[in-house]
């Protein structure tokens, strides 16, 4: 029997996290892991106390036809990658490692341009943690240096 990669085994757990997503449109797991330690996992829903999308029924987002990718304020979860953030300390995350896997809430189909959002980039900066795994097919997944998110922030020109 062959062993699955590393990277894999971990984007499992990750794809698990997010069967406890409660978003309508798209659901993501995250897991953060250094030291082959699973740190923290998180998924993307509303915050603790309030009514989730699938609780009522519908996405304010979707009801009010905004694109994909923008106007997040409006969405009532925090995301995966975020909680996960949270429940984690700095000093565990530093250096760490963070998987995401996202699905179409619909079909159940892998996101094959899984991604974190701007603030989500930013979040993961400030954590310290040094590289985002995302699951593109149940095989093949992206590595991303996050260095690479500082430097293509700080290249954007001014306005």
């Amino acid at each position: 029997m062959e062993r699955i990669s590393k990277e894999n085994y971990y984007l499992d757990i990750a794809e698990t996290v997010l069967e406890r997503a409660t978003c309508l449109r798209r659901v993501y797991g995250a897991i953060i892991v250094k030291n082959d330690e699973i740190i923290s996992t998180g998924y993307n829903g509303a915050p603790r106390g309030r009514k989730n999308c699938v609780d009522m029924g519908f996405c304010t987002r979707e009801a009010m036809q905004v694109p994909r990718g923008q106007r997040y304020e409006l969405c009532r979860s925090v995301h995966a990658e975020a909680n996960a953030i949270i429940s984690a300390s700095r000093r565990d995350m530093v250096g760490s490692t963070l998987y995401l896997v996202g699905k179409d809430a619909q079909t159940g189909a892998l996101l094959g341009d899984a991604t974190s959002c701007a603030m989500c980039r930013r979040q993961v900066i400030n954590a310290g943690i040094s590289k985002v795994v995302i699951r593109k097919t149940k095989t093949e997944f992206d590595v991303v240096d996050v260095q690479g998110w500082v430097q293509q922030e700080d290249d954007v020109p001014a306005l």
